[in-house]
C-alpha cells in the first residue's frame, strides 16, 4: 500500500503556502472589509500564518520551531477583533480566490479538506474575536487536519 501523503506534501509544501499566504494577504491589504482588521500586520504575517497552517497540514513544526509560535498563540492574535459574519466570508473569499489564482492544487479531494479547515479555523476566529480571555492555554497542542478520515482536529 502507498503512504498517503500530507495535505502540506500535496498542496506542494513551504513554497506553496507562502505563495498563498503573499498573495492573500496583498488582496487582505486593498479590501474594504478586511484591511482595517490587518493594516498594523507585522511584515512577517502571511510567513508567521504560512507556517502555522504548514505544520497543521502535517509538515515540519516551524510555527512552533523557529517562529516559537503556538496554537494558543495563534488563537491570542483573534482574541476582542470583534470579527463578524461577513468579514469570515470576505476572509475565506479572498484565500480561495488567491489558491485559484497560484495555481494550489485544486482536486475535490484536497480542496475539501482546504475548505474544511478554513470553515473550521474561521469560525472558531470569530468566536475567539468576541471574547476577552484565551481559552486556549499554552500547553495545548496545535491542530492536526487531514484528509477527513479522522474527522479534524476534535478530540473527545
Amino acid at each position: 500500500m502507498k503512504e498517503i501523503p500530507s495535505l502540506y506534501t500535496w498542496a506542494g509544501g513551504q513554497p506553496a503556502l507562502e505563495k498563498l499566504t503573499a498573495v492573500f494577504y496583498a488582496k487582505v491589504m486593498k479590501d474594504e472589509l478586511l484591511e482595517p482588521i490587518f493594516r498594523h500586520m507585522s511584515p512577517e504575517h502571511s510567513k508567521h500564518v504560512a507556517h502555522f497552517i504548514g505544520q497543521v497540514f502535517g509538515g515540519p513544526p516551524v510555527y512552533t520551531g523557529e517562529d516559537q509560535g503556538s496554537h494558543a498563540n495563534m488563537v491570542q492574535h483573534h482574541i476582542g477583533k470583534s470579527l463578524t459574519e461577513a468579514q469570515r466570508r470576505q476572509w475565506i473569499s479572498l484565500l480561495l480566490d488567491s489558491a485559484d489564482e497560484i495555481g494550489l492544487a485544486d482536486d475535490p479531494e484536497f480542496r475539501s479538506a482546504l475548505v474544511g479547515y478554513l470553515e473550521w479555523g474561521s469560525r472558531l476566529a470569530v468566536i475567539n474575536s468576541n471574547t476577552t480571555e484565551n481559552p486556549i492555554t499554552e500547553n495545548e497542542p496545535m491542530p492536526k487536519w487531514g484528509w477527513g478520515e479522522t474527522g479534524g482536529p476534535y478530540q473527545p
